[in-house]
């Protein structure tokens, strides 16, 4: 089935390669997909730009397998159907938790570390220079929100920055609002991995549930059914930082 492309995305994912230098002629980009909404746009727009663009660049979709249960054969199949080159990699991150996990603690941060880490070595392996994550403004938003309420620091996703192993993360959906990647997931048949179905949080009773991402997406959606234009204010003042006029010492003028 041919793939039906957004314009606005490629349009965004564009202008966000031309402002921050995300990938660009002889480039290695290692893509996570795991089989959800975000990543599957996210290699398919990729993909997309390989074929149009006026430069030429690898691009390699890796789902990490954390040996769950879950089956990815369905990703593998639809990779090459599409003709994108694809790595399944099976990790025992599943076994590692189990033997490390804390009594009512949240697996969420430890398997992010646990699968970022299996990213990082793969792309190593292989000589990858950089890994796209499938990360959005929504989530980027998300994150500012999260950071200031629940640990008292404002910070959010840079659309790039350099790894301890010297690799380049890169996130070419830093521009674009998760409204628009439903809109191109409307439009194809993805064969789409649950969310909760492949989250190791969900899967056993006693575990605390990642819901304060949850309960900032409500805060934020009740946000902008009263300002219309709130998203176009943020991508604002995310583009216009004023450090100095904090509390921060560091940022302070003498």
């Amino acid at each position: 089935m041919k793939i039906e492309y957004s314009k606005k995305i490629l349009k965004y994912v564009g202008r966000a390669n031309g402002e921050y230098k995300l990938f660009g002629e002889g480039d290695k980009v290692l893509v996570g997909l795991s089989g959800g909404k975000d990543s599957y746009v996210l290699i398919h727009i990729l993909n997309r730009i390989k074929q149009i663009a006026p430069f030429d660049f690898k691009l390699t979709a890796i789902t990490i397998d954390s040996m769950t249960g879950i089956d990815y054969s369905a990703v593998a199949e639809h990779c090459e159907k599409h003709g994108i080159e694809h790595i399944w990699y099976k990790t025992p991150i599943m076994e590692i938790m189990e033997e490390n996990k804390r009594k009512n603690s949240s697996a969420c941060g430890f398997c992010a570390r646990m699968r970022r880490g299996s990213i990082y070595s793969k792309a190593i392996e292989l000589g990858y220079n950089k890994i796209a994550l499938g990360h959005h403004f929504d989530d980027a938003v998300e994150t500012f929100f999260m950071g200031m309420f629940y640990n008292g620091m404002m910070r959010s996703m840079p659309p790039k920055y350099k790894a301890y192993n010297g690799i380049e993360v890169i996130r070419p959906l830093i521009r674009v609002r998760e409204k628009q990647i439903l809109g191109m997931l409307a439009k194809n048949d993805f064969p789409i991995i649950d969310g909760e179905e492949s989250c190791l949080a969900f899967k056993e009773g006693g575990e605390k549930q990642p819901y304060v991402r949850e309960q900032t997406r409500e805060f934020l959606k009740e946000l902008e059914e009263k300002y219309d234009r709130l998203y176009v204010s943020f991508e604002a003042a995310f583009k216009n930082l004023y450090p100095q006029t904090f509390l921060d010492s560091k940022f302070l003028e003498d």
